[in-house]
């Protein structure tokens, strides 16, 4: 089962995507997680993609075309994979059609409004990733390795406005490409409500 995840940022995505990985046994393939992987080796591709996700903008098509590529020529996503944070761009769900066919694409919905307090309430573990929100947590600190957290620069709100209209300019059109795959679930309830709707039409 081959998916791709579409929604804005801070939609519930990724968190609807680990449901989806557990379920059925598929990798979740992040271009988030890729980029900020890159980022730490501190490559001069890292410097630049650093550069570019610090204003918000998105990653050049080429670059992110090659680094999706690479990793679904890997031996864990023969039987499928969730892509999440990929295809942003008609250009790059073009190219997405000559590596690989996709079955189904779940466009995850939520109002701007509700985005922008989620993410701008987001903490960060620098250490091992994990991501937490602030109405949950008592102290600033990550429960699974006690490192401070922190709030990643395209979480705070004026990063996040910039965000949601590249998303809406760039990310928005591919809505009518796939429409003969597409299917919409709301993520304005929990995220267990969320991924019912979605193994509603999974399964």
């Amino acid at each position: 089962m081959k998916i791709i995840l579409l929604g804005a940022p801070g939609s519930g995505k990724g968190t609807l995507a680990k449901k989806i990985s557990k379920e059925y046994n598929i990798p979740q393939i992040s271009t988030g997680d890729m980029f900020r992987t890159c980022v730490k080796e501190e490559s001069e591709l890292g410097k630049k993609v650093k550069s570019i996700m610090e204003s918000g903008a998105l990653v050049p098509d080429e670059v992110t075309i090659e680094i999706v590529k690479d990793r679904l020529s890997k031996v864990d996503c023969k039987n499928g994979f969730i892509l999440d944070g990929f295809p942003r761009t008609i250009s790059q769900g073009e190219a997405l059609e000559n590596i690989s066919q996709i079955d189904k694409v779940i466009l995850v919905e939520l109002d701007n409004d509700i985005i922008i307090d989620r993410l701008s309430s987001r903490r960060t573990c620098p250490n091992c990733g994990e991501i937490y929100s602030l109405s949950e947590l008592e102290n600033e600190v990550c429960k699974k390795c006690n490192s401070n957290l922190i709030q990643r620069d395209d979480d705070k709100p004026e990063t996040i406005k910039h965000r949601l209209e590249v998303y809406e300019k760039s990310t928005a059109p591919l809505i009518n490409f796939y429409s003969d795959k597409l299917v919409k679930v709301s993520s304005s309830g929990t995220p267990e409500e969320t991924f019912e709707q979605v193994k509603a039409f999974l399964n």
